[in-house]
């Protein structure tokens, strides 16, 4: 049996809003509806066509049972269409694609919308069934904070990610102003591109609503708080003589992104007209403490496998988890900022960590369009001990 060809259309994301900032009393799944809705508006893909729905999602406690089903019928979706919740932390909305992919190249499905989701605002301090009889009284130090537990602490070494990322500069020798140099261009290109329009054509824009008050969220909001003599100037955040801090790394935040994936000949038979093919993906493991090298892997088993040079791709979208991680990537695989995160990246734009993957993958597909470009790699470091890549071709 031959192979699918998979195609994708419809690629878009909200704004990224900063914690407890301009998104935060909008739920996850209400995200997620919304830019599912607008990738099949933009695709001219009637929902009832849709197949199957993959949705990335870390944060999933106090959601409810089966965020994607939620975001599915909040997006018009026919009760019908079968959602699924996929959690791989940082990597939960690549994740997503590479399944929907999976999905149509074995004949499982010929229309897949993925994406990610993620309130991180709106995640909840957590208190055990086995602890609260105990606890006749309690403060919130007697709580475990989901976010962090769930979506940034290491589980194997017990500390925070942020503190293996520490060992990570070690080794290659990153100086603090290394870091900071890295995060003010990251800074700076993301709001250049802002001014220039780059992002318009990916931003599904969010009206939100409080106590009878609406407004309207156009823009990230993270790269407004720039101030390179504040960053420069930060403590560190792991550790007393750290590198690492709340400038040169990434926020905690709010967003979604979704894309239709497509079999060829479905997109040939509905009349869409998709943007990119995608042309291999991969995951690789590593030690946990090591988590944001696994991606470096990734990436060169994908270049083995489509018999490309590392020259031979035109834009990379590196996760921006740390400013660190990019810049070890880059590195190891001898890549130069002219190519990498083109319009800024996650120091700057922010982490919605389920929907990061399908984010980074959108503005990577944008950015090709914008510059006539040919081929991009999308890459993630996952908490953990992980890496996740993935490679489109531009139609």
């Amino acid at each position: 049996m031959r192979m699918a060809q998979v195609v994708i259309s419809g690629a878009v994301r909200t704004p990224i809003g900063n914690l407890n900032g301009g998104l935060s009393n909008v739920s996850a799944t209400t995200l997620g509806g919304h830019v599912i809705r607008e990738s099949l508006v933009r695709s001219h893909i009637d929902p009832s066509r849709v197949d199957q729905v993959l949705m990335g999602n870390v944060l999933t406690a106090g959601v409810g049972p089966g965020p994607p089903p939620q975001a599915a019928r909040a997006a018009g979706l026919p009760d019908e269409v079968p959602a699924t919740t996929v959690g791989k932390v940082c990597g939960s909305g690549l994740e997503a694609v590479i399944l929907g992919c999976q999905a149509i190249q074995s004949g499982g499905a010929d229309v897949v919308v993925a994406g990610g989701m993620e309130s991180m605002s709106q995640a909840p301090y957590l208190l055990s069934k086995r602890e609260a009889p105990h606890k006749a009284e309690w403060k919130v130090g007697d709580l475990t904070e989901s976010m962090v537990c769930d979506g940034l602490w290491d589980a194997s070494s017990k500390q925070h990610m942020g503190v293996c990322v520490e060992e990570m500069i070690a080794q290659y020798g990153f100086s603090r102003d290394a870091l900071d140099d890295f995060s003010v261009r990251s800074y700076t290109r993301a709001l250049e591109s802002w001014r220039m329009g780059a992002f318009d054509a990916e931003i599904v824009e969010v009206v939100t609503s409080d106590g009878g008050k609406s407004s309207v969220v156009r823009e990230d909001e993270r790269p407004r708080r720039f101030h390179e003599q504040k960053l420069r100037k930060l403590p560190p955040a792991f550790l007393p003589l750290g590198t690492v801090t709340a400038g040169n790394a990434t926020g905690t935040n709010d967003g979604a992104s979704s894309l239709v994936l497509l079999s060829e000949d479905r997109a040939r038979s509905l009349d869409v007209s998709p943007v990119a093919k995608i042309l291999a993906y991969s995951r690789k493991g590593s030690a946990p403490q090591w988590f944001g090298l696994a991606q470096a892997i990734a990436i060169r088993d994908i270049l083995s496998k489509l018999s490309l040079q590392i020259d031979d791709i035109d834009l990379f979208e590196i996760n921006e988890a740390f400013a660190a991680v990019p810049m070890a990537i880059m590195a190891e695989l001898g890549l130069e900022s002219e190519r990498v995160n083109v319009h800024g990246g996650a120091v700057a734009l922010g982490h919605p960590i389920g929907a990061s993957g399908v984010r980074i993958l959108t503005t990577l597909i944008h950015a090709l369009q914008r510059r006539g470009g040919r081929r991009g790699i999308a890459s993630l470091c996952i908490g953990g001990g992980e890496g996740i890549a993935l490679a489109v071709e531009m139609l």
